[in-house]
């Protein structure tokens, strides 16, 4: 049974013309921005109706401008000196001849857009809104070609559909970039703080290394961590004693380096002739007595961090050849015929001021301005005196581990002593004072002023001293200063015992004195058999 042959609606003329529109339409529907659309309808509007210009003008998000797409001209919509104010305050198109235009309008902006258009020809500007939502303006479409043509488009359903169909497109575009947007800033936002709370949490953990609470340490850590992220050479200034070797093992064990390396050495430790073998190595047979080859310590830094302690030591020689390797990672061992390379970070430390050494021609400027890429400048102790107790504890804790000795205090009377003393070794001399008075310290007492070292007459309290000037004054026989100061210190301590009633709580807390301290004191002076 054969089927007749049927022509289908395909076949009708005016569905055939239909379908010619859609590449037009799919022309627009995949443009991927907003100015992508704008420039799309713009070249089929001029090629498809042979016009002589079209534009698409966008109305900014502050909605008082006007822009053009590739350039920076602007267009207020609140001045009436060019037609596109007159357009979006009115909603309604307007016509106009490039003639009048030119006469009539005075805009710079919009006399250079019309100036190469012939002056018998026509303008026609549209206004361009969303259709749904808001209904946002978007923009104004600006048309130029001949009287006629134009006059066609303003009732042409064809027109009428393009408009709706790219006012459409482009308030979707607009949304969807405007959510983009703020969903990129928010993430930027989200980035920022996860940044800085990551960075936070680093520079807490470094507190468990570099001690301290001041707002001078909370800097300094600060500063660590970003110099961390980087792979930039830090030289690292202070006083002696600031603790620079610890801040360059925190740099190091924060950075992407910390699996690699960390290769440390004082340059002002090493004799001039062995320094430069010291960080080059040598080769077999380079000096005498170099039976074998021997890797420097750049070489053994390759992949981590080499730290150079009281660079501004270094001999100038030398100095021309570390700049060597810093800017080209090349360098050559002591008797060697090859170069080798070598990819590392350095971390140089001084406590001498090196501008002083440039003018006085024993530093290199150009490798001051090498090694300074990021600067770090360490507190000294007296910039710092809020973090001297809990440097105390620690190295009270560390000295008792070290030595094996009982945990041990230290008493509010040393405590004060300790802060008020000057320190020109900084955080160094602190510790060796610590280590002094722990090692002073009976077993099972406390840490007591008049353990710590050149504090003797600044550690006795007032109270003892009038009662020491008032037994020396009566007795000029005294032989033995421990001895008489010991029966000073039993005076007093029974005294205030008696004011107390006994209570050995009350007469500890008078004295400054923890009970513990004061417990073994009188069983020390033998008082409790008194």
């Amino acid at each position: 049974m054969t089927l007749p042959v049927t022509h289908t609606a395909i076949s009708e003329p005016w569905l055939t013309a239909e379908l010619a529109a859609m590449p037009i339409a799919l022309t627009l529907v995949e443009s991927s921005s907003t100015v992508v659309l704008r420039q799309q309808a713009a070249h089929l509007l001029q090629d498809r109706l042979g016009l002589a210009f079209a534009e698409c003008l966008y109305i900014d998000g502050s909605g008082r401008w006007l822009g053009r797409d590739g350039d920076e001209g602007q267009f207020d919509c609140g001045v009436f000196n060019h037609p596109y104010a007159h357009v979006i305050r009115s909603g309604k198109a307007m016509t106009l001849s490039v003639a009048d235009a030119r006469i009539r309008l005075d805009h710079p902006c919009f006399q250079a857009q019309v100036a190469p258009l012939a002056a018998a020809l026509q303008l026609q500007i549209r206004p361009l809104r969303a259709s749904d939502g808001k209904k946002e303006w978007l923009g104004v479409m600006l048309l130029a070609g001949e009287s006629e043509r134009l006059t066609t488009l303003k009732g042409d359903p064809g027109m009428a559909a393009f408009e709706i169909l790219l006012c459409r497109l482009w308030a979707r575009l607009a949304r969807e970039q405007g959510e983009r947007l703020r969903s990129r800033v928010l993430q930027d936002s989200l980035a920022k703080l996860n940044d800085g709370a990551r960075r936070q949490a680093l520079a807490d953990q470094l507190a468990k290394d570099l001690l301290g609470q001041s707002i001078a340490m909370q800097s300094l850590r600060r500063h660590v961590v970003r110099a961390a992220e980087t792979n930039l050479a830090v030289l690292l200034q202070g006083e002696t004693g600031t603790g620079k070797d610890c801040v360059a093992k925190a740099i190091h064990q924060l950075s992407a380096r910390a699996n690699g390396s960390f290769m440390a050495i004082n340059c002002a430790a090493i004799p001039e002739a062995l320094l430069e073998s010291e960080l080059f190595g040598h080769a077999k047979g380079a000096f005498s007595g170099a039976d074998q080859a021997r890797d420097g310590l750049i070489s053994q830094a390759d992949g981590g961090t080499l730290f150079l302690d009281e660079i501004g030591d270094m001999p100038l020689a030398l100095q021309a050849k570390l700049l060597r390797v810093l800017e080209s990672g090349r360098y050559r061992p002591l008797g060697a015929s090859k170069e080798r390379c070598a990819d590392l970070r350095l971390v140089a430390a001084t406590h001498q001021p090196l501008q002083t050494q440039i003018r006085e021609q024993r530093f290199r400027a150009d490798l001051y301005y090498r090694l300074g890429q990021f600067p770090i400048t360490l507190p000294t102790l007296s910039e710092r005196r809020e973090d001297i107790a809990q440097l105390a504890q620690s190295f009270i804790t560390d000295f008792c581990a070290r030595e094996a000795r009982d945990e041990m205090g230290i008493t509010p009377a040393a405590l004060r002593l300790l802060s008020r003393r000057e320190y020109p070794g900084n955080v160094r001399e602190l510790k060796n004072v610590v280590d002094y008075a722990c090692a002073m310290t009976p077993e099972g007492a406390d840490i007591d002023a008049y353990v710590l070292p050149g504090e003797q007459e600044e550690s006795i309290p007032q109270a003892i001293s009038k009662v020491a000037t008032t037994s020396l004054t009566q007795n000029d026989d005294i032989n033995d200063l421990r001895q008489a100061l010991r029966d000073v210190e039993a005076t007093i301590i029974l005294q205030r015992l008696q004011r107390f009633g006994g209570n050995r709580a009350q007469a500890a807390e008078s004295l400054g004195l923890p009970k513990r301290t004061l417990a073994h004191k009188c069983q020390q002076l033998k008082l409790d058999t008194k």
